[in-house]
């Protein structure tokens, strides 16, 4: 039996899951026990093909990620790996007969991240964000509806906009670092060293544009999911006006953060509207 080695390959995506973001961790807590360990597993599968992109410069980074996808298509062919983390996302991917289709996009854009610095046109950022986030929305998705096409067909468009969002406030917060330490520019036509006041209102429009067509299906996921969405969409909104309110210059100079005791007040008020049948 295989039980034991599934548990502790799941107890490592969660590990993952805490150590990486405190944040994404705190709003997957919020989720039902029925489904809290396959949004691990989808978290856990991403982190690691980020990571070999983003922080493994001394490696051969091009190969690592070659293999990985490579274990990882051998994983959910087979249904097991001696990756812990490839072997507990092959089981939601099993499970929830999850699209491959959306697997390969993501690792399309990661390929890109690879080589891809600058991205010129809105068709370009479009496809990379539709890789990056927006097709993690629609596996998380997968998991929340367990399954069910009709519904994940209903709540499709506000779970990628969702996806985008969160991206594009990452992209914004981390400014910083992707010009300087990793030399990309993932918003289309933005200088790094002319970015102003009218440029971080510009992207901001676009991301309040999806975050209202995200909530919206937001209030229509199942119950088991509704609360640790939110939580997250909360977050990152308020992540988000943080952002607006921070002088462009000082956006190019540091990492903008939501402190601890910000987050535990947004999970505090989220709670409340949960309790309340708000939600």
């Amino acid at each position: 039996m295989k039980t034991l080695y599934d548990s502790v390959s799941e107890n490592c995506s969660k590990i993952v899951t805490h150590t990486y973001s405190t944040s994404f961790s705190l709003a997957t807590k919020m989720l039902d026990s029925s489904i809290r360990n396959h949004i691990y597993n989808i978290y856990g599968f991403v982190r690691f093909a980020d990571e070999i992109v983003d922080t493994f410069h001394d490696y051969p980074k091009k190969e690592l990620l070659d293999r990985f996808e490579e274990d990882l298509f051998y994983s959910i062919n087979n249904k097991i790996s001696l990756n812990p983390i490839l072997n507990s996302f092959q089981k939601t991917v099993n499970i929830f007969e999850i699209d491959h289709k959306l697997i390969k996009a993501f690792l399309k854009s990661m390929r890109w991240d690879l080589k891809k610095n600058i991205y010129k046109t809105d068709k370009e950022y479009k496809e990379y964000i539709y890789g990056s986030a927006d097709v993690v929305g629609l596996m998380c998705l997968k998991v929340f509806v367990k399954g069910k096409k009709e519904d994940y067909e209903n709540l499709k468009s506000s779970a990628m906009a969702l996806g985008s969002a969160f991206q594009k406030v990452n992209f914004l917060r981390d400014l910083k670092n992707d010009f300087q330490n990793l030399e990309r520019v993932y918003f289309p036509n933005v200088d790094f060293s002319q970015f102003d006041e009218k440029t971080k209102s510009t992207i901001i429009k676009e991301i309040e544009t999806d975050f209202a067509h995200a909530l919206s299906g937001i209030f229509k996921l199942p119950s088991e999911a509704r609360f640790g969405v939110y939580t997250a969409y909360k977050y990152y909104t308020k992540l988000l006006a943080k952002l607006k309110s921070t002088p462009s210059i000082k956006i190019q100079k540091n990492r903008i953060r939501v402190p601890n005791y910000q987050k535990m007040t947004v999970f505090a008020r989220s709670y409340l509207k949960y309790r309340l049948n708000l939600l």
